[in-house]
């Protein structure tokens, strides 16, 4: 049997709808901050949604040079800031360790959106000769994973998955088992998007999916009655997992300790979720199987909560089944209420806000929540963030097309 090694979160960094950094980020949840507001990178006139979490203030000249920001898609920009953010914070932005023992997965679901746009509007105005060279380059998915990777000379495993809006978990729970079996000592992981763009926007219009409520205050309620859909948003998220003997070996600061995941598929349908929660439940009852841990064990869960009617009430059932009894003495809450819905991106931020909240014994709320839903039960923290001794977190992510995954964080004790 493989003597598996532990894996713990030693750096953290985000760019989000509430704030650059995982500072600004995580007060922004505690004190209930809506990162939602009209769209104001294209005007959204006659589109059915007009709603969207933008990243503002961000100036990417503060960790990227202006000639390599002209070579890279903003979705690459924002991992490439993410990936110094949880560098710098892990303190190996200027501490030595073996580059080839040092790997990247980080995903992203759209790619370079504005991009492909941009070009497709160069080509009809001023024909196919008119295209950069980098145009190719900037729009992979893979070229965030790939930045990140040149940015730090890291020289392990490098992979980019794309399973729609459970990808950033997947890139976690992949970068997990490498360093599990003793292949890596350090990964980065992570996802980033930036699907505001029209196109992409339009089409998550056409499915219906999407809110089309005006008000940005009332617009994504995750498991209220009144719910009506989701509100996209942009942003990147990456961790810096690593090999337990390796961080105390550099007196690292450790958040907590990643012990399970979980990966199912349903199978079922290319944009619903499987309608009895079959997928959800197989997943989150692998990671706890994964992390050798009771269900009774598990004192917050992160959910995905997209503020779907479908999504909300599929997953609370699906929570209800896999904890019993325990799911009502349990709190659960959703991101998404204030940052919208990161797509590619929402699986990695909503890991770092699960990792804070172990670490810091705090429960961000789901914010805008008015009315409970019968088929919605649970304590989803609607009065304000909860201090909570918390002992193990779970955070779901799924995707359309039926992608699954669930992380099992657990207070970090030597």
């Amino acid at each position: 049997m493989i003597n598996e090694q532990r894996v713990v979160i030693t750096g953290l960094g985000a760019v989000t709808p509430i704030g650059i950094g995982v500072e600004a980020f995580w007060q922004g949840l505690q004190i209930g901050k809506n990162g939602i507001a009209r769209v104001s990178h294209f005007d959204p006139a006659g589109f059915r949604s007009q709603l969207a979490a933008e990243v503002k203030d961000f100036d990417p000249l503060h960790w990227i040079d202006k000639k390599s920001l002209e070579r890279m898609d903003r979705f690459t920009v924002f991992a490439v800031a993410a990936a110094a953010m949880a560098m710098q914070d892990a303190g190996l932005d200027n501490h030595p360790f073996e580059k080839s023992r040092a790997g990247v997965i980080i995903g992203s679901g759209t790619g370079g959106s504005a991009t492909i746009e941009e070009g497709h509007y160069r080509i009809q105005e001023k024909g196919p000769n008119s295209l950069t060279p980098f145009f190719v380059s900037k729009l992979l998915i893979n070229m965030a994973a790939c930045m990140v990777s040149i940015r730090f000379g890291l020289k392990g495993h490098l992979s980019a998955p794309s399973v729609a809006c459970s990808t950033g978990a997947n890139a976690i729970g992949d970068a997990f088992r490498i360093l599990q079996r003793g292949d890596a000592e350090i990964m980065l992981a992570g996802s980033s998007e930036e699907a505001l763009t029209p196109l992409p926007y339009a089409g998550f219009c056409a499915t219906r999916s999407m809110s089309a409520n005006p008000d940005a205050e009332t617009a994504s309620r995750p498991f209220d009655r009144n719910r009506d859909g989701f509100i996209m948003g942009e942003g990147a998220g990456v961790v810096v997992l690593e090999n337990r003997e390796h961080a105390i070996q550099r007196q690292a600061k450790i958040y907590a300790e990643l012990v399970g995941y979980g990966n199912t598929a349903d199978a079922y349908h290319f944009t619903a979720p499987e309608p009895n929660g079959d997928g959800m439940i197989r997943v989150m009852k692998a990671a706890l199987k994964d992390a050798a841990i009771e269900p009774g064990e598990v004192d917050y869960i992160n959910a995905h909560g997209t503020s779907t009617p479908m999504n909300d009430k599929i997953e609370s059932a699906a929570i209800m089944n896999v904890f019993g009894d325990h799911a009502l003495a349990m709190k659960v809450s959703s991101n998404k209420s204030m940052i919208g819905h990161l797509l590619a991106a929402a699986g990695a931020v909503e890991f770092i806000a699960t990792v804070m909240s172990v670490h810091s014994g705090i429960v961000p709320p789901t914010i805008h929540y008015r009315e409970p839903d019968p088929d919605c039960p649970l304590d989803y923290v609607t009065r304000g963030a909860e201090a909570l001794a918390v002992r193990y977190a779970a955070s779901n992510s799924f995707g359309f097309g039926g992608g699954n995954a669930c992380l099992v964080v657990k207070k970090y004790k030597d």
